[in-house]
């Protein structure tokens, strides 16, 4: 492979328009799916996304929208996938396995498919037979608002074809984005599900008025947490201080942008979990992660008491007071 090819983003959230925004800095013509037609009507009438990140302005002459989309698989090289994980079996299911031969599709998603409790890569392996070498993840530390203002941030593309990873790498760096590469997909995958946790427990603790050195204290047994469980399952000689995880977990643990902060900020002050979600309007991949963690850990029993703790105010109605008080004990 000795180039990327046409690189299509599917999903028309925050996220998808901030990587469209991306992945524009460097190439002149991309294509992107975007489910509702009123959206793409709205594109045009506006030259911006009607509904996110309304700041951030297109030259739609190098866009192909499409509302079809196994379509815009087919006319693309490189899917970059930006669709919130809860949705994602519901957009694929109609999409026939040979759609996808010699496409590289990267996963952008900050989630893991709930009830199957499979990172995105796992579920194209197991769902449409793709090659491990095919499938590739873009992590953070990265929020789309701070794109959308032209902060400098940072991405890492993983992928087992090296060469794959370095190619997308390439075409999205830019003035306000540095990538990286690695080679552990999976295991930045599950980190990007943990992190979401862990900024609910964050944003927990900011809503009980737990001051900064607490956090502090619950950050670094987070990055602990995660470092155990990615070793229990993935065993890989990674540096856990790395961008992709130590750096993830700390921007979406006390960043304004974060929704997971904010959703368990909300939890913390009184809210109900539906009654803060409902607030949101916006979907916080911590609370599917939390269940799936807690699902997936019953294989292989290791000891990850934060995410557990988050689980139970979430799904058992625990009290946010009672389980931050119980997780001290811990530290």
């Amino acid at each position: 492979m000795d180039s990327i090819g046409k690189i299509c983003i599917l999903g028309g959230g925050t996220w998808g328009t901030a990587l469209a925004k991306i992945v524009l800095m460097n190439q002149k013509h991309m294509n992107w799916f975007i489910r509702r037609d009123d959206q793409i009507e709205g594109f045009y009438k506006l030259g911006h996304n009607p509904g996110y990140l309304p700041n951030v302005k297109f030259n739609l002459a190098q866009i192909t929208f499409y509302s079809n989309l196994e379509k815009a698989i087919k006319d693309s090289d490189t899917i970059i996938i930006a669709i919130p994980s809860p949705y994602v079996k519901q957009y694929f299911r109609r999409i026939w396995n040979n759609t996808f031969k010699g496409k590289f599709m990267v996963s952008a998603l900050k989630g893991i498919i709930p009830n199957d409790n499979m990172v995105m890569s796992e579920f194209l392996a197991s769902n449409f037979k793709i090659p491990i070498e095919n499938t590739g993840v873009l992590s953070g530390p990265c929020h789309a608002e701070e794109v959308a203002l032209e902060r400098l941030s940072f991405l890492t593309v993983a992928s087992k074809d090296q060469t794959k990873a370095k190619l997308l790498s390439e075409a999205i760096n830019s003035r306000i984005l540095k990538a990286a590469v690695s080679d552990d997909v999976v295991g930045i995958e599950l980190a990007a599900v943990l992190k979401n946790i862990y900024a609910i427990a964050a944003g927990i603790c900011q809503g009980l008025l737990y001051g900064d050195n607490f956090q502090a204290v619950l950050m670094s047994n987070c990055a602990k947490e995660m470092s155990r469980f990615l070793n229990g399952v993935i065993p890989l000689e990674r540096n856990i201080t790395e961008q992709h995880y130590l750096g993830d977990m700390l921007v979406t643990g006390y960043s304004q942008f974060s929704r997971n902060r904010t959703l368990g900020a909300m939890i913390g002050k009184g809210y109900s979990v539906k009654s803060a979600q409902l607030e949101m309007e916006m979907i916080a991949e911590g609370y599917y992660g939390a269940k799936c963690i807690h699902e997936l850990n019953s294989r292989f029993n290791i000891d990850i008491p934060i995410a557990e703790t988050v689980y139970r105010i979430l799904y058992e109605k625990l009290s946010p007071q009672n389980g931050i008080k119980k997780l001290i004990d811990f530290f």
